[in-house]
């Protein structure tokens, strides 16, 4: 298989607030879920095998919060808000108003690239044994703009893959939709703690997630917690082999997904970001996204 062309490289000082980041995560106690969660501690401090264990959550933490730290959202209309017009840019340039995430104990990340595909320009994700996204900033009321819209095949699901376990946390392809934080429905030492976040990296971190995923078992339209905080909730969009190295087109109400998942309407939509990771399972595979749109309604 031909390998695409490096990844995006970090832009100046990227890599310092990733370790500002990391080094912020202390006391992840507010989070709903049942394991203990670490204290990050700076580069070059020795971890616990406990803290080893639940590394995983930190790093969704640090993926949700580096979200809000991404570009803005551009190429809005009268109807729609194109996210990611991959379409419009050139194969092998810069994945423009998007930035890299990367994690700091795995070492092997997943490589983006826009390519072409049958005419038209697309990003290609290749994971391998590997873990790492791209995220870009929005901003806005769900419901101005209630439904997303995109394209993606995939070249294999994940056969260890397992939406009920960390061990099998691993997509070949899903879209993340993180969502501002209310400081109203916070308490009070939760209040303090977001001030804190803000005040010292000038970002607040998410109330709670959406991610749509590409699944191997798991029914379609299913809605899961995920193994590591069920502050993220997963949706099964597509699942299994039926439709593998095919183009396939999704849409979904935000606000409707939000509502059936976490019970309540949503609070304002911070930031979109798309993932292919298979470093839980040791696997490998291809994703491909087309154009993502955010639309003031259904299209007819």
């Amino acid at each position: 298989m031909r390998h695409p062309k490096p990844p995006v490289q970090h832009p100046p000082g990227h890599v310092g607030f990733r370790a500002a980041l990391q080094f912020y995560l202390i006391d992840c106690t507010t989070l709903p879920g049942k394991m203990t969660h670490p204290i990050a501690k700076p580069a070059g401090t020795s971890f616990t095998r406990n803290m080893m264990e639940d590394s995983a959550l930190n790093r969704w933490l640090l993926w949700m919060t580096m979200v809000l730290a991404a570009g803005i959202a551009g190429g809005a209309d009268d109807h729609a808000i194109h996210v990611g017009r991959f379409s419009q840019m050139a194969p092998g340039a810069p994945l423009t108003g998007w930035e890299p995430m990367t994690f700091s104990k795995i070492t092997s990340h997943t490589r983006y690239a826009l390519v072409e595909d049958n005419g038209r320009t697309v990003l290609r994700a290749d994971s391998r044994a590997s873990a790492s996204g791209m995220v870009k900033k929005v901003d806005l009321d769900p419901a101005d703009c209630p439904v997303l819209t995109w394209e993606w095949k995939i070249s294999n699901t994940i056969s260890k893959g397992n939406v009920k376990q960390k061990s099998g946390d691993d997509y070949a392809a899903r879209i993340y939709i993180t969502f501002a934080r209310d400081p109203g429905h916070l308490s009070f030492f939760q209040r303090a703690r977001t001030g804190a976040i803000k005040m010292l990296y000038g970002q607040t971190p998410p109330e709670a997630a959406l991610a749509y995923v590409w699944g191997n078992r798991a029914e379609v339209g299913s809605v899961h917690p995920s193994p590591y905080t069920d502050r993220l909730q997963l949706i099964v969009v597509e699942s299994g082999p039926d439709h593998l190295d095919r183009w396939r087109t999704a849409r979904r109400n935000i606000a409707d997904d939000f509502e059936r998942a976490f019970g309540t309407d949503p609070p304002r939509i911070s930031g979109i970001a798309v993932m292919s990771d298979t470093d839980n399972t040791g696997e490998s595979a291809t994703a491909w996204y087309g154009d993502i749109v955010l639309h003031r309604k259904m299209a007819d």
